[in-house]
């Protein structure tokens, strides 16, 4: 969808429509619009051609296109489909070609960070109810995707922290499990305490998912309706920005890590 929605962008910017597209490529409009849809993949012989006819100059760009569009990698996550719905695959190949992540959390311990238990409290409070079979299915994909290595750095409020999702013995060991992996090497951790001024800043959670470049970023914003994918490159400028300011307005990672350490001997 990616590869996709770029080479729309490439055409517009060009200046040409679907038909005029298709006549340079020597196919059917039809195709056009389903390349452009990500109903059909794209070749990577065609995906240049159609970059020369655009006039794309950006070779480090096409060759990441290439790339995304060549790739035939078959992902542990596709054990999960006809399962669970689609933007959990899109999730998980999202990860997959991720170079780093960044996340704001309010609410909530982020999805990569909980244990298993917080998890499952977190999916059996969903509204409508799922069954205990699509509970597990979720689970076990969400750990799955717990595997990642890639450089991640986020950043929580104490609120994510305080709030119960289980019993007192889940959010103890939750945070616990926190503590443990500040400490892992590709983890960077902070933490927004109540008192600290300039919390507007992080009024809203975010995922900025850095791409082979940086105009193949993408952020995630999960709405009531599902999760939603923004890639437009003024969208993604402010949300570099906002993280910016977020971090700026956080406690260091030896000071957030104390920090959830005197909170689990609290509970």
């Amino acid at each position: 969808m990616r590869v996709a929605t770029e080479l729309r962008r490439l055409r517009e910017a060009a200046d040409l429509n679907a038909r005029q597209a298709a006549s340079l490529l020597g196919v059917s409009p039809a195709q056009i619009t389903h390349i452009e849809s990500g109903l059909a993949g794209v070749s990577e012989e065609r995906l240049r051609r159609l970059a020369s006819h655009y006039s794309c100059t950006d070779h480090e760009f096409i060759d990441a296109l290439v790339a995304m569009a060549t790739d035939r990698t078959r992902g542990w996550w596709e054990e999960y489909r006809g399962l669970l719905p689609t933007p959990f695959l899109d999730l998980s190949e999202l990860d997959h070609h991720a170079s780093f992540r960044r996340e704001v959390a309010i609410l909530f311990v982020p999805g990569l960070l909980q244990t298993e238990r917080y998890a499952r409290a977190v999916f059996s409070s969903r509204v409508p109810e799922l069954t205990p079979e699509e509970i597990e299915l979720r689970v076990r994909h969400r750990l799955n995707r717990q595997r990642m290595t890639i450089p991640y750095e986020v950043v929580i409020h104490e609120a994510a922290l305080r709030i119960r999702v289980g019993d007192r013995n889940d959010s103890r060991a939750q945070l616990a499990h926190l503590v443990e992996l500040s400490e892992k090497s590709h983890i960077t951790l902070r933490v927004i305490p109540f008192d600290l001024d300039g919390f507007s800043r992080a009024s809203s959670a975010m995922t900025y998912v850095g791409g082979p470049l940086p105009r193949l970023d993408t952020v995630v914003r999960d709405l009531p309706h599902g999760s939603v994918f923004i890639d437009s490159d003024a969208q993604l400028k402010a949300y570099r920005t906002r993280f910016l300011k977020v971090v700026a307005v956080s406690l260091e990672p030896e000071r957030s890590r104390a920090f959830i350490d005197k909170l689990a001997k609290e509970l």
